[in-house]
């Protein structure tokens, strides 16, 4: 029997089993059959299944002919835990049926013990039974994780969405949500839940590893590629979480957000107009309220600028569960039981058009249409959104584009995803101090200890499903290693234990060794290990109101370090670790955010010269939590350091006043990170002094590489506002260019700027590029410019 002939039998209300092709017996329970209405329609004679109509009257035409049932099945996420048993693989059909029929809009795969061959069935079985078998063959959007990665066992992981931003590499980041889109529709998966535009505000919120940055123009450039990568393969993009999701009171988790208008359009808006620009379907909402409205239900968001400042087309979906918090969190309906027309009758109206999974709420929607409370024309404007997408996505055409399982060889987990995962891995490590130029390691080098917790693990973010072994950094320094180099390793301790009896052994095994390699850092879990709970210092719901290194990690560091013998730190986390005696107490200290499986190479590759460090960070890293918010954008009139106070090495305390025993400046800033070699800027130009506000100037500087090393240097643009009618932040990054220049030699970079986008929210809320002076400044980071120029609008 083929499938369609099993499910067709199936449909006429026999029980059976059958065998699918998962390699064993799948149970199709008995289970009523819901009614099909209206009848199947002739495909030859609808226009909305004519590809060669346009998009707006297929649209019209489907809508015509769907029932109220079929409107609100398109505006739910359907799961695929209802109706699978994922240990043994077997699919309830009756099950997928009941749930289905009623939420069919979208089919979430992604769950902590899915497989690809699991996904790939359940999506297969759930689109055949659509389009062959159901009144109107509309088929589902198959949903899935991708953030680093597609959510499936196997699939190529990547390094976290920080690391993402440290390689300040936005073609990279492209390629890599490219071969996530490749794996993705090679298991007939058609969207993936993926790239976040949040911005990493505070780093005491537990997902910052998630995010691209926290500035919005690096990480709206970063996320704009990433939707076009996975739309090269035709795979949507759902951006989130809409909005100021990772700024949360006291950095937790689905905490409020506190901020005004102004701070939202320019701040956290800018990231998301890039990507919905860049081609994204969906915006998902965040679970946080905004200024004291839930952003599930913040119609000036949904609505008015999203639709009627952007022009959005597409839809908006909520995060998992989240439009429940409305009555168990915000306390603003019943929670027991709790009250789904309420919910849908304030998120729904708003312009929050689908529900993702986790709660089921827009089930009311016929019964609030019937007696009047919901008036039909929002739920027809929500399902064409929702079916607008479905056929510019061609899942009309082509609703299950999978790969034949014999093909996945060829298309996930290939050797040119993993070349793009470790050229990630090196690009995105941050060489934050090299004292006497202890690095790149010398040849003659006789013996290294490796130390560590993260020294022999591959240290991978949140959002993963299966975790391989990988190349460890014990590993990679092994196979780097020049023969007759005697490599040694001591774990010295648990990352999550004060245990400290194991730093002894550690400590002897440096002292033996020409140098020492310390690897400590923060770690998360997997989907299926947070999933049960376990304990991790970074991640979804993980969040901390400290963060220096956790455990024995401090005094192992420390107790290495005092040895005498050179001691690298390498940094392994998903966050700033703030520690900031390491900098001169230690030879060398580098950030390694979360990495693809080959990240012990990439820092063996690092340590020992084959590649010159290019990671620049794409946050601030804090002295110490109190100074606390830090970032480099800062407005007008902050950051004051007039006096600092200080407490010495001998614990002797000199009395300041901002702060009184500390200082506010950042210990290392946004876009800092050196490199092998040594550059020397010179010549910062404009190519027009007087400007209008529709121009694109250019800024040129000239850099010359004064080392025997050819090397990379990332070339950073910031514009500042001297005189404005509102406060403005001290300055901006508008522009960036990652340039590899050979050794004693010069280049000339070329930086353009549109004018239009140095603009202000003026006194009355409205976008204007005010005339006067701005100055251009050219550096290595925020906090070491090396040159300016002003232009002037006129």
């Amino acid at each position: 029997m083929r499938l369609t002939e099993c499910l067709f039998v199936c449909l006429t209300g026999c029980s059976l089993a059958s065998v699918v092709p998962h390699g064993q017996t799948v149970l199709h329970l008995p289970g009523e059959i819901p009614p099909r209405n209206p009848p199947i329609v002739n495909p030859i004679r609808a226009p909305y299944q004519d590809p060669k109509q346009p998009t707006w009257l297929r649209v019209e035409d489907l809508l015509s002919r769907m029932p109220m049932r079929e409107k609100m099945a398109q505006l739910m996420q359907g799961e695929l835990e209802k109706w699978v048993d994922f240990t043994t693989g077997e699919f309830n059909i009756s099950g997928m049926k009941d749930h289905m029929f009623y939420h069919s809009g979208m089919l979430r795969v992604s769950h902590p013990l899915t497989t690809a061959e699991i996904s790939h069935q359940g999506a297969h079985l759930l689109q055949d039974w659509i389009m062959n078998d159901t009144s109107l063959s509309l088929p589902a959007i198959v949903q899935c994780e991708g953030l680093h990665g597609l959510g499936v066992p196997n699939a190529t992981i990547f390094t976290s969405p920080i690391g993402l931003g440290a390689s300040w590499n936005p073609e990279l980041v492209e390629q890599a949500a490219q071969i996530i889109g490749q794996e993705a529709r090679a298991l007939g998966i058609t969207q993936v839940f993926a790239p976040s535009a949040d911005l990493a505000r505070d780093p005491r919120h537990g997902r910052v590893e998630e995010s691209m940055s926290e500035d919005p123009y690096l990480a709206g450039e970063m996320v704009a590629h990433f939707v076009q990568g996975l739309w090269k393969n035709k795979v949507a993009s759902i951006v989130k979480h809409l909005v100021a999701y990772g700024n949360s009171e006291q950095g937790i988790n689905m905490g409020p957000v506190h901020g005004g208008e102004r701070e939202l359009r320019t701040t956290y808006l800018p990231p998301f107009r890039k990507a919905i620009e860049a081609g994204a379907f969906t915006v998902m909402t965040s679970y946080n309220s905004y200024d004291g409205i839930p952003s599930v239900m913040n119609k000036h968001l949904l609505t008015d600028i999203l639709r009627g400042e952007w022009d959005f087309q597409y839809w908006t979906t909520t995060d998992y569960g989240a439009p429940n918090r409305l009555c168990t969190a915000f306390k603003m309906c019943r929670d027991n039981p709790i009250d789904a027309e309420a919910i849908t009758m304030k998120i729904f109206p708003a312009g929050q058009d689908t529900e993702g999974g986790g709660s089921f709420n827009f089930d009311s929607i016929p019964d609030l249409v019937n007696d009047g409370t919901l008036d039909i024309a929002i739920v027809d404007e929500a399902v064409r959104r929702v079916l607008r997408a479905k056929f510019d996505m061609g899942l009309f055409e082509d609703p299950f584009p999978a790969a034949a399982p014999e093909d996945w060889p060829n298309l996930i987990h290939t050797d040119k995803a993993l070349e793009v995962a470790k050229q990630l891995d090196l690009e995105s490590i941050v060489l934050l101090e090299n004292h006497d130029n202890t690095l790149p390691l010398k040849d003659d080098i006789g013996s290294i200890a490796v130390i560590g917790p993260f020294a022999d693990t591959v240290n991978y973010g949140d959002y993963t499903m299966s975790r391989p072994r990988g190349v460890t950094p014990l590993d990679g320094i092994r196979s780097r290693a020049s023969q007759g180099v005697h490599v040694k390793h001591a774990k010295g301790c648990e990352a999550w234990s004060n245990d400290e009896s194991g730093i002894h052994e550690a400590t002897e095994l440096a002292k033996s060794s020409d140098v020492a390699v310390v690897v400590v850092g923060t770690w998360t879990r997997s989907l299926e290990g947070q999933q049960e709970g376990l304990n991790a210092t970074t991640g979804e719901a993980y969040d901390t109101n400290d963060l220096g290194l956790v455990g024995a990690q401090r005094l192992l560091v420390q107790k290495v370090a005092e040895t005498g013998v050179p001691t690298i730190v390498v940094f392994s986390s998903g966050k700033p670790i703030v520690e900031p005696w390491i900098s001169n107490a230690t030879a060398a200290l580098l950030q390694q955010f979360y990495t693809s499986e080959q990240g012990g190479e990439a820092l063996a590759d690092v340590l020992f010269g084959k590649y010159n460090p290019s990671g620049r960070l794409p946050l601030t890293f804090p002295r110490d939590v109190g100074s606390l918010p830090v970032v480099y954008d800062y407005l007008d009139s902050g950051r004051a350091d007039d006096e600092p106070g200080h407490i010495n090495d001998d614990g002797s305390i000199e009395f300041g006043r901002t702060y009184v025993t500390g200082t506010p400046l950042p210990w290392y800033e946004f876009g800092y990170g050196q490199s092998y070699s040594t550059f020397e800027y010179s010549k910062v130009e404009v190519d027009r002094k007087h400007v209008r506000k529709t121009d694109t100037i250019t800024v040129s500087v000239q850099i010359e590489n004064t080392s025997d090393r050819d090397g990379v240097e990332v070339v950073q643009l910031y514009v500042a506002d001297p005189v404005s009618s509102v406060v403005t932040p001290n300055k901006q990054l508008r522009a960036f260019q990652k340039v590899f220049i050979k050794a004693r030699e010069t280049a000339t970079v070329m930086l353009d700027l549109k004018v239009r986008e140095i603009g202000l929210w003026d006194l009355d809320m409205k976008y204007v590029v005010e005339p006067g002076e701005f100055v251009a400044y050219v550096g290595r980071s925020a906090g070491d410019l090396k040159g300016g120029v002003s232009f002037y609008v006129d």
